[in-house]
């Protein structure tokens, strides 16, 4: 029964024609505070599911806030770890919220962010472990955010450290994993291979150009990627809805850049 229960909750958090995603997650507030399209959250949600998002990412306190009456269905992750930009460990994510706590708010799905590499990693990692657990348990689909991050990494892009972590993912029992883009399709490839599970992109910090953003999403999913989950770079653009249908565009429905930049044209 668990393996129907969740093969029907990732359903709710992907698109079931492409067996790709769209997730925009917007968990930053615990990290960084209340940014810049994160002030009014029913506004930032519904802009992103008129897009056509699959699924968003949010902190428990964050659901009853959001949570709309009306408009376009979009899947919820709660996120489950959890540090602040004002600590002086902030690479040292914590449990912030249980399995159990999640499924009570009605969660679709659940993430753990875990940085490898650092002095904590020990204890991120016996974290992972028992979200894995319970996770199977409830049957629960489970989005892991790995990141190179740490005194040991000299560079978390470098391709041969981002298939490793994305590895560790996988290997954990989570069912999605999220790395950081390795810089081009080539590369990329290189850690879609070395994964046994699906692997979706994070957006990574604000960009100035559509097209940069674009084309990374492209990159990805001709080297066999899953999706995205782009959090900055959607819902601080000047028109988060049109940013989501260019990237759905060439996730879901595997577009140019060009045709996708197209999309964002005014009408």
């Amino acid at each position: 029964m668990t393996i129907l229960g969740k093969r029907i909750r990732m359903e709710r958090i992907i698109n079931r024609n492409t067996g790709r995603t769209v997730i925009v997650p917007m968990d930053h507030g615990i990290s960084v505070g209340p940014i810049a399209g994160l002030i009014d959250m029913k506004v930032a949600i519904q802009k992103v599911s008129e897009g056509g998002a699959n699924a968003i990412v949010e902190h428990k306190g964050l659901v009853e806030e959001g949570h709309r009456k009306g408009g376009s269905d979009i899947g919820l992750i709660i996120h489950l770890s959890g540090s602040t930009s004002l600590s002086t460990q902030p690479n040292a994510k914590t449990l912030v919220c249980t399995v159990e706590e999640a499924i009570k708010l009605g969660a679709d799905a659940i993430s753990i962010h875990v940085n490898l590499g650092n002095g904590q990693e020990k204890e991120m990692l016996n974290d992972f472990g028992r979200v894995a657990y319970e996770a199977r348990t409830w049957g629960m689909p489970l989005l892991a955010m790995m990141y190179p991050r740490g005194e040991k990494i000299k560079d978390e892009y470098d391709v041969n450290v981002v298939r490793h972590v994305a590895r560790v993912g996988g290997e954990m029992g989570a069912d999605i994993v999220k790395v950081s883009y390795t810089g081009s399709e080539e590369s990329f490839r290189a850690v879609i291979d070395g994964c046994n599970v699906p692997v979706v992109i994070a957006g990574g910090p604000k960009m100035d150009s559509d097209r940069d953003i674009l084309e990374m999403v492209k990159g990805s999913i001709d080297a066999g990627g899953a999706g995205v989950s782009i959090g900055r770079n959607v819902f601080q653009h000047r028109d988060p809805t049109r940013m989501v249908q260019a990237i759905s565009g060439i996730v879901n429905d595997e577009i140019s850049v060009d045709d996708a930049l197209e999309l964002m044209l005014d009408e």
